[in-house]
């Protein structure tokens, strides 16, 4: 069985969930990545939706953040409410998972406007709970496709912010959080440097350094050694080709 981009993206995020761990989850290849981790190496991780539910153990795959089958098998339902306060700004949540439209050089992202925002080109869903977890979770991993479009120098608009301007700018604004620890692309893994600066650390298997830096809306830093993921196993493959199907259907 072979393995795409898409494919080996998931498996790389699976990767950072850890055993015993709160996440917040959404859907899509989120989702996928942390039920993926539950069920290779991470029995015991928490996931949490941001509709209430903790402790998922989803008998398939939900397709949406509502999909009733969430509840089954959890440890408690909550509401949005206690989920956002008690939970999250009560700083239990170890790791989050985003996406968005645009994120820049300082890992911020932007859910909210193409364009200018009196005028915009394009106009999008905007935050959800995403604002609140990338201010609040201890780490958050970022996963979108590694697009020029969708990585320029500075967002168009800051829905989420990663590090601001810089690590310091982050700490003058008081987040409780640690920031963005990874972006997983399907090209490669990036991470970012002391000064909060987004930097390019793997690549994955036939993909080139080159490649990565022509995707890329500005002068990409590079690590000193840019090391390549490993390919999914077989075992990762079969539990993640059962995940996808469960999920279309």
């Amino acid at each position: 069985m072979e393995a795409n981009r898409q494919d080996v993206m998931i498996c790389v995020a699976s990767k950072l969930f850890r055993d015993n761990q709160v996440a917040f989850i959404g859907v899509g290849a989120p989702n996928l990545a942390a039920n993926l981790a539950k069920r290779m190496h991470a029995p015991d991780l928490v996931m949490i939706y941001e509709t209430g539910i903790v402790g998922a153990r989803p008998f398939k795959m939900p397709q949406s953040v509502g999909d009733a089958g969430i509840a089954s098998n959890s440890q408690a339902i909550l509401g949005s409410f206690e989920i956002f306060t008690w939970v999250l700004q009560g700083g239990r949540v170890d790791l989050g998972f985003l996406g968005g439209a645009q994120v820049d050089r300082w890992g911020n992202l932007n859910s909210t406007v193409i364009g200018d925002y009196t005028r915009p080109t394009v106009r999008l869903p905007g935050s959800g709970g995403a604002s609140d977890i990338a201010s609040m979770a201890n780490r958050t991993v970022i996963m979108m496709p590694h697009e020029k479009r969708r990585f320029p120098a500075d967002v168009d608009f800051i829905t989420s912010p990663g590090f601001v301007g810089g690590r310091q700018g982050r700490r003058d604004l008081g987040m409780i959080g640690g920031g963005p620890e990874a972006v997983i692309t399907d090209l490669g893994v990036l991470g970012f440097d002391e000064s909060g600066e987004m930097e390019l650390r793997c690549v994955h298997p036939g993909v080139t350094v080159d490649q990565v830096l022509a995707q890329t809306g500005w002068d990409l830093k590079v690590a000193r050694t840019v090391g390549s993921t490993e390919l999914p196993t077989s075992e990762e493959l079969d539990v993640l080709r059962e995940l996808q199907r469960q999920q279309a259907s």
